[in-house]
């Protein structure tokens, strides 16, 4: 009994387990395409639900915050692997950092006990998907698209794609409706929430000042 209250509490431990600060400050960045990897885990985290009654996992999650600094980091990997002109890679950059103004986008793969309720695009979801501030404000999806077949380039830029796993596409405008920005200026942290009637995930981005 102990042994199995240890190793609970281990998942639970690496489940949130703090991760480095990033930073949403737009502008320029010096990365070649090596860096990507590197870049890729420093906006991604991982997280679980756990039925302690039932002694199972409810959902694991990967999450991937598209962010101005992690778009540019793909962008230079992706020009390079796809051999870009040098004006093609600057329309697919400008264009993805003109989107990172206007949306925050999220690459999220996961499994769970429930195929059928894990796809978050569907009515029959049992998980609903929010982007939460630090003053508890919450943000719902404008989009969510479910990859039914994840392309050759997206199982090398996201490796937590699996056999096991959906993976998704989660769009969140950057200003609500009411005109108030999803995360607002100067918040410490941000999280994407996946809570319903079988638990809740919480994937945390502590925020540089």
């Amino acid at each position: 009994m102990r042994r199995g209250a240890l190793l609970l509490l281990g998942a639970f431990g690496l489940a949130c387990a703090a991760a480095r600060p990033v930073t949403l400050e737009a502008g320029p960045r010096d990365y070649v395409a090596s860096d990507y990897r590197r870049v890729y885990e420093r906006w991604t985290r991982d997280a679980e639900a756990y039925a302690w009654t039932e002694l199972e996992d409810v959902l694991r999650v990967t999450a991937t915050f598209e962010a101005w600094d992690f778009r540019w980091a793909y962008v230079v990997r992706y020009a390079q692997d796809h051999s870009l002109l040098p004006d093609q890679r600057e329309a697919l950059l400008q264009a993805t950092l003109s989107d990172a103004g206007a949306n925050h986008r999220f690459f999220l793969t996961l499994a769970g006990q429930y195929y059928r309720e894990g796809n978050l695009a569907a009515r029959s979801t049992a998980w609903r998907v929010l982007l939460v501030d630090p003053e508890g404000g919450q943000t719902a999806p404008v989009e969510i698209e479910r990859l039914r077949r994840p392309s050759a380039a997206e199982r090398v830029y996201f490796p937590s794609i699996g056999p096991w796993r959906q993976a998704f596409r989660v769009v969140f405008p950057a200003l609500r409706e009411d005109g108030s920005p999803s995360i607002p200026e100067g918040a410490d942290f941000v999280l994407l929430r996946l809570t319903g009637a079988r638990g809740r995930v919480d994937l945390r981005w502590d925020l540089a000042s």
